[in-house]
């Protein structure tokens, strides 16, 4: 396989696995022990890795949820703890349920792995989340399955950031991008967007080309994997999504 083949054939199983710890009751338990809410706590979590930045800072790095949503969060947070130690108690989270979820699944150790050099070898420039929290210190000991998690963490950030860049290089903007996405105007809500939304049906060819420069941009992440490895990596995100309990 070569390397833009790797990046959209692990692109779903990556977005997917690199998320779902925030929906895991247990993640959504620690906002409350932060005493801010979960709205706050995923902005915080997500950006909280750039330190005590302005919300309007936030908004441009995060990209495609609505800059009022945004504030709604990063502000809360504000006022109760610094964004940094919610990015903090995020990245536990995303430990422990590694811990939790994928310790039990084959092969972990090589996914593990794989994903680090991925992480390692991907480019960030223009992407500010992702070089932020690459940045975190991360500890060295836990298992096989937190370090996996956090991998997929990483690569996660690191697809949004290039699909934002493509979004814009297409010459859409993040409310279209979320319109023509696979959840369409559900999506815009869930991002903060307000109706009435613009019609899309024009924007489809734009969101293929997108797509297609997002893998572009990811590549050079996979490609420090060799076409072997690669291939393996596929293989084991689609086996480790596959007999996870829990849909993903």
């Amino acid at each position: 396989m070569t390397p833009e083949q790797v990046a959209a054939a692990s692109k779903p199983a990556v977005l997917a696995l690199g998320d779902a710890f925030t929906r895991c009751p247990t993640t959504l338990r620690r906002a409350r022990l932060l005493g801010i809410s979960g709205w706050a706590f995923y902005i915080a979590g997500r950006a909280g890795a750039l330190g005590d930045v302005r919300a309007e800072t936030v908004a441009a790095a995060l990209g495609f949820i609505a800059p009022d949503a945004v504030a709604d969060g990063w502000d809360a947070t504000l006022r109760i703890v610094r964004p940094a130690e919610v990015a903090a108690a995020t990245l536990q989270e995303c430990r422990r349920w590694g811990e939790q979820h994928l310790d039990q699944v084959p092969d972990v150790d090589r996914l593990a792995a794989l994903l680090g050099r991925a992480v390692d070898a991907a480019d960030a420039t223009g992407m500010p989340l992702f070089a932020a929290w690459r940045a975190m210190p991360l500890p060295d000991d836990g298992t096989a399955g937190a370090h996996a998690a956090v991998g997929l963490r990483l690569l996660r950030e690191h697809f949004a950031g290039a699909h934002l860049l493509a979004v814009r290089a297409s010459g859409m903007t993040p409310l279209e991008a979320v319109l023509t996405g696979p959840e369409g105007e559900a999506g815009a809500l869930a991002c903060g967007w307000p109706p009435p939304y613009p019609p899309v049906g024009p924007l489809v060819r734009r969101r293929l080309w997108a797509e297609a420069v997002t893998d572009r941009l990811t590549a050079s992440a996979f490609a420090a994997l060799g076409p072997a490895g690669g291939g393996e990596l596929v293989d084991l995100l689609a086996a480790t999504r596959a007999q996870l309990p829990h849909p993903v």
